[in-house]
């Protein structure tokens, strides 16, 4: 009961914090494109630079399993990561530095509502890889449910002059539109293999390990992202200057339009907190539950994140985006019913299979 209860708690805080990471990352990005930020790879550096966040709960953690094992007289290791997961961690951390960069650079030529409505169609390739990963077992809802989000972020391709940003070309819509299609194939490859890694692991995987292995794919995705801006686009300098990228940076924090202290609180600390709220909430629910449950979620979040970019942004919401919403959302009812009808057929079978059981000893 006591581990049910914590289950519980656990999915709750994952929801929260991945909802607050998927519907304002995406908003803080853009915002950063908005008034005056051009640079793709410090975006995408700043998606994961959040991680040492993590490291306050790990060490709550580590004081609560020193307390225990202090009493049983036994002594407490600082990591519970073994060799294996560490370097799963690392190659994670390799494709998730490089998710960053598609998504960064498809928000940096897109408005967010249609970058959230094409990152929909995340789930029907969530739910392809979570079949041959993993094993998934597929319904008719979610067939239906991966069918229409499909169409539905595909249709917003076929309306490409409309949604372009001012003083946007059409072949920038276009490859930002690619660039995101590509963020979404990526991620939802990912969360299987971050499941599947869960599976096959040869030690117990508590969420405290799941804490440690965010810290590694965080901190490696963020190197990563480093190592782009050193070498190409945003900061590119022969030398490898790390005084020549902070002098970079303040000159784009005295251009921006929100205001310099703005740029800093706000495009920066900001930025870096809220998405690592999404990375750690999806990977949380790939713990408590599944990766297509995590991509569900994530998914499930795309209304909301339409209404805010609409809000703050003032953003366009013409006919096509409201047909791959409208699609997007029979989408997720039809996987949500299929999930419950699903359930129900579960408990009917252990019910007949327990009065079975009955019937039998009692003969």
């Amino acid at each position: 009961m006591k581990m049910m209860k914590m289950k519980t708690v656990l999915v709750i805080i994952n929801c929260i914090i991945l909802a607050i990471g998927n519907c304002g990352g995406p908003l803080m990005t853009r915002l950063y494109f908005r008034n005056g930020g051009k640079r793709i790879w410090f975006s995408s550096f700043l998606q994961t630079s959040g991680c040492p966040i993590i490291l306050l709960p790990l060490l709550i953690s580590f004081l609560t399993r020193h307390r225990k094992q202090e009493q049983e007289d036994t002594k407490t290791t600082l990591f519970l990561i073994k060799p294996p997961l560490f370097l799963a961690s690392v190659v994670f951390g390799l494709l998730i530095g490089f998710d960053n960069y598609l998504y960064a650079y498809g928000l940096a030529y897109l408005p967010v509502s249609t970058s959230s409505l094409i990152i929909s169609s995340q789930l029907a390739f969530t739910a392809l890889f979570a079949f041959f990963m993993v094993k998934q077992r597929f319904t008719p809802f979610t067939i239906n449910a991966v069918v229409l989000l499909t169409l539905g972020a595909g249709s917003l391709a076929l309306h490409a002059d409309g949604d372009k940003l001012p003083k946007e070309t059409r072949k920038e819509y276009i490859v930002g539109f690619a660039m995101t299609v590509a963020a979404a194939v990526l991620y939802a490859f990912v969360l299987p293999l971050v499941e599947l890694t869960y599976k096959k692991a040869s030690q117990r995987i508590s969420y405290t390990l799941v804490l440690e292995m965010q810290l590694v794919l965080c901190v490696v995705a963020t190197c990563f992202c480093l190592v782009g801006m050193l070498a190409d686009g945003d900061f590119k300098n022969q030398e490898f200057d790390f005084l020549f990228i902070v002098q970079e940076l303040r000159r784009e924090a005295r251009e921006f339009k929100l205001g310099g202290s703005k740029y800093y609180c706000v495009v920066v600390a900001f930025t870096a907190v809220i998405w690592q709220g999404f990375f750690l909430g999806s990977i949380g629910m790939i713990f408590c539950a599944s990766s297509l449950v995590s991509g569900v979620l994530i998914s499930t979040l795309l209304p909301l994140t339409e209404v805010l970019a609409v809000l703050f942004f003032r953003e366009k919401f013409q006919a096509e985006k409201g047909v791959s919403l409208f699609l997007s959302l029979w989408g997720f009812v039809s996987y949500f019913y299929g999930k419950i009808q699903s359930e129900k057929e579960k408990r009917t079978q252990e019910a007949q299979l327990s009065q079975l059981q009955v019937t039998e000893s009692v003969a």
